[in-house]
Parts: C-alpha cells; sequence; structure tokens
C-alpha cells in the first residue's frame, strides 16, 4: 500500500508540476481567468521538468510524512500552491492574492475536513493559531522594515502558519527559522557570485516555502 501511495503521488505531483509550469509562464492572469488564459498556449515559467520534478518530490515527501491519511490532501494541496507561489515570486516579485486566498480558503476546509475524520479539533485550533501568530510576527516585521517584508508574505504566513500550526508550536518555530537560514544562504551565494548587490532585495516567499517543508518533511527524511 505504501508503495502505490508514493507512486500514485509522483505521478499526480509530476502532473500538477506541468500545470504549475504553464500557469506561472502566463501570470498576470487576464480577468476574469480563463482555461485558455492560465493554461494555454506553449512553454513554461522554468526549463522542462525542473517543476514537474520539484512538485514530484514534494508529493513524496508529503506522502511519506503521512501516508494514505485525512490529512494528505491538505498538503499536497499546499505543495502545488506552494510551488505556483514560489515561481511567480521568483519571476514577478509577488505573491499574488489570486493564488494565496483561495490556496489558504482550500487548507482551511482540508484541514477541517482532516480534522473531523480523525477526531483532532486540539490539531486545527492549534492549527487557527499558528496562522494568526506567524501572519501577526510578519506582518510587524513588515512594519518595521518596509521594503523588506511585503503583504504578500505576510499573507503567506497565514497560510504557511496553518499547517506549521497543525504540526506543532515546535514545527512551527523550525520552519520560520529554515526560512530566515535559508533566505540568508541563498543571499550569500548570490553576493558570492555577484548575481546580486549588498542593497538588494531578495522575494523572502520562496525562502519560507522552502522553511517550511524542510520543518513539515524532516521526519519522514530522518526515515
Amino acid at each position: 500500500m505504501t508503495g502505490l501511495v508514493l507512486v500514485a503521488a509522483a505521478v499526480l505531483g509530476a502532473g500538477v508540476g506541468a500545470l504549475v509550469d504553464r500557469a506561472a509562464a502566463r501570470f498576470p492572469w487576464p480577468r476574469p481567468a480563463t482555461v485558455g488564459g492560465v493554461l494555454g498556449g506553449g512553454g513554461g515559467a522554468a526549463p522542462r521538468g525542473v517543476l514537474e520534478v520539484a512538485t514530484a518530490a514534494l508529493f513524496v515527501l508529503a506522502a511519506l510524512r503521512f501516508g494514505p491519511t485525512a490529512e494528505l490532501p491538505a498538503w499536497l494541496w499546499s505543495a502545488a500552491a506552494g510551488v505556483l507561489l514560489g515561481v511567480i515570486d521568483l519571476r514577478e516579485r509577488l505573491l499574488p492574492n489570486r493564488v494565496l486566498l483561495p490556496a489558504t480558503a482550500g487548507a482551511v476546509g482540508l484541514l477541517a475536513a482532516a480534522a473531523a475524520g480523525l477526531g483532532a479539533w486540539p490539531d486545527l485550533l492549534r492549527a487557527a493559531a499558528g496562522a494568526v501568530v506567524l501572519f501577526s510576527v510578519l506582518l510587524v516585521l513588515a512594519l518595521l522594515a518596509p521594503g523588506r517584508l511585503g503583504m504578500g508574505d505576510v499573507k503567506l504566513g497565514a497560510l504557511l502558519g496553518l499547517h506549521l500550526g497543525w504540526l506543532g508550536w515546535p514545527a512551527l518555530l523550525l520552519g520560520v527559522l529554515a526560512g530566515f537560514v535559508v533566505q540568508a544562504a541563498a543571499a550569500l551565494a548570490l553576493l558570492a557570485l555577484r548575481r546580486v548587490g549588498l542593497r538588494s532585495d531578495l522575494p523572502f516567499g520562496p525562502a519560507l516555502l522552502v522553511g517550511t517543508a524542510l520543518a513539515a518533511g524532516w521526519p519522514a527524511l530522518l526515515g
């Protein structure tokens, strides 16, 4: 059963990654958005196969971490949304409400369904508290350092805090700290390669997303 779940997760992740690649390449989307406007045409946002492999790997990691449980759909949903948000942020320096709000609403619904199926209402309550806490922390940082963090990063914090809070307060703390470490490491690497300057602003969303993935998937990676 575990093998079948992992294979299914990999195949589904590759398919979702292909759709994300096309959607990210066509952002900003027309209003109202149509399937053709979001997914039509040729070409992608990343070199061929990169997002397919990355999304498949995230789906497999989620399947390893949670198995065929009521929690898994919520994590797969947010993994797909996270890849799309990360690519758009890298390309456009923007975390759009058109992705953030549906992603957050979907995550709330799926985690609520998981709580109902598992009887995990305390976990859902902690998830809501985690969303509020991380949103508030990032909002304070954005107000203290305008230009370094945007409101898109703050709203992303609500989505990520929801999932990390579901796992527990240590996971929330680890995810946030890992996000800052990833951001610092990326900045140092880009400085060393002379791709950015000391005053350059880097998008923070991808680092937060990577930090969340590391915090959530660490138990599965340890085996």
